[in-house]
């Protein structure tokens, strides 16, 4: 599968790099705005480099985008590049709103061509354990269930973009930027979240208009309760950490480690790369499981299937975060199928 880059980053050199390592995979072009980092791109990959984004999308060498701009602007890129019959890889959220997001998914659909978004902590070696002893059902009934995202970004982290910490392009704060990931997993894990009970605030930082600070309280489809703890306000830092209690166990992802107590037996740990984010936001970074997501992307568009993430299935995160945000303005327990 042949990729093109949309936005040049801090996220667009991990994808750059996971591409280059991925079986299947060729890095072919980078689109950027920024004329100032055509040299830095093409020594370091030795790409074309393309500064309007029409020419990018017809020049005929990809056949697939991976779109890294900031998340309020991937509709646009989107739409653009459906209506030339090319694939779609997104990095996470989808979109900042639900409605934004749905219309990346029909056309999509209408263009007849893939959809797959990036949430690379699912390819974890240790994420995989747990979603397999949690889908056999391992412990019994899962009882409570919560994730905590207790990070740090310094203010000149959000000083560093004009975007930063806006509703308008980064969608919120924390918990659509640096919680989803986690968010994500927690209803991977347990299943779908029916109503969310949130309350958001800025505490810490300056000149930001998102929160870096949130709780929330969950009720899953299954019955099983849980919250939500997340912020950029913490130090030190904190990996981010989900627990779920059974009623035979408790399975923890604790960073990158998963952690297994059964009743009446010894703790096990299945340790997978070290965990990365809580401090800055490359801190730790390791691309194998972004590597993981792009190889199983390219087999499943390969064989013209759908990839494991699909724009309707990171709709669930999204759905979640936007439940959290309406429930802390209104006052309220929001009820997820209001936003989908």
């Amino acid at each position: 599968m042949k990729i093109g880059i949309v936005g040049w980053g801090t996220i667009s050199d991990v994808h750059a790099q996971a591409i280059k390592a991925a079986e299947g995979c060729e890095l072919s072009a980078v689109f950027t705005s920024d004329k100032n980092k055509n040299e830095n791109i093409k020594m370091n990959y030795e790409v074309e480099v393309f500064n309007q984004y029409k020419e990018f999308l017809t020049s005929n060498i990809f056949d697939t985008v991976s779109i890294c701009t900031p998340s309020g602007t991937h509709l646009d890129y989107a739409l653009q590049a459906t209506q030339n019959k090319l694939n779609l890889i997104i990095e996470k959220p989808l979109e900042v709103t639900i409605p934004k997001a749905i219309q990346i998914i029909k056309s999509c659909e209408n263009n007849n061509v893939k959809l797959a978004v990036i949430y690379q902590n699912r390819y974890l070696t240790a994420v995989g354990t747990i979603k397999r002893l949690l889908d056999e059902n391992e412990f019994g009934k899962i009882i409570h269930a919560s994730a905590y995202v207790k990070w740090f970004r310094s203010q000149d982290y959000y000083d560093s973009a004009a975007w930063r910490g806006t509703l308008d392009l980064d969608g919120g704060g924390v918990l659509i930027n640096q919680a989803i990931h986690t968010i994500d997993l927690l209803q991977y894990f347990v299943g779908n979240i029916i109503t969310v009970t949130g309350f958001v605030e800025t505490i810490s930082h300056e000149k930001i208009e998102a929160e870096d600070s949130a709780v929330a309280i969950l009720k899953f489809r299954n019955g099983t309760i849980g919250t939500i703890e997340a912020s950029t306000c913490i130090q030190p830092a904190e990996a981010r950490r989900i627990e779920i209690h059974c009623e035979q166990g408790t399975v923890i992802l604790d960073g990158n480690t998963a952690i297994i107590k059964k009743a009446g037996e010894e703790v096990q740990r299945n340790a997978s790369v070290a965990s990365a984010g809580s401090d800055s936001p490359m801190s730790n970074f390791d691309i194998e499981a972004h590597k993981k997501q792009f190889e199983e992307i390219t087999l499943m568009i390969k064989n013209n299937k759908e990839p494991n993430v699909t724009g309707s299935e990171s709709l669930k995160s999204l759905g979640i975060v936007q439940a959290i945000y309406k429930s802390s303005k209104e006052g309220r327990v929001v009820n997820i199928d209001e936003l989908l």
